[in-house]
């Protein structure tokens, strides 16, 4: 019985971290992702900035 906790533990650690890095990663990507929407956001702004008034259409 206790080496079945001992292994049954062992393997939850093992998960434990293997999420954590999972969550790391997906954090990471999440930043990026963020950093990019906002070039995109501002290219959009000063592309729109650029166009006579009458020619945005949203």
């Amino acid at each position: 019985m206790k080496e079945q906790l001992e292994e049954r533990l062992k393997e939850l650690k093992n998960e434990f971290e293997n999420g954590k890095k999972v969550l790391e990663e997906l954090d990471a990507k999440r930043a990026n992702l963020t950093q990019t929407l906002l070039r995109i956001s501002g290219a959009i702004q000063a592309l729109e900035d650029l166009m006579p008034k009458e020619e945005v259409s949203n």
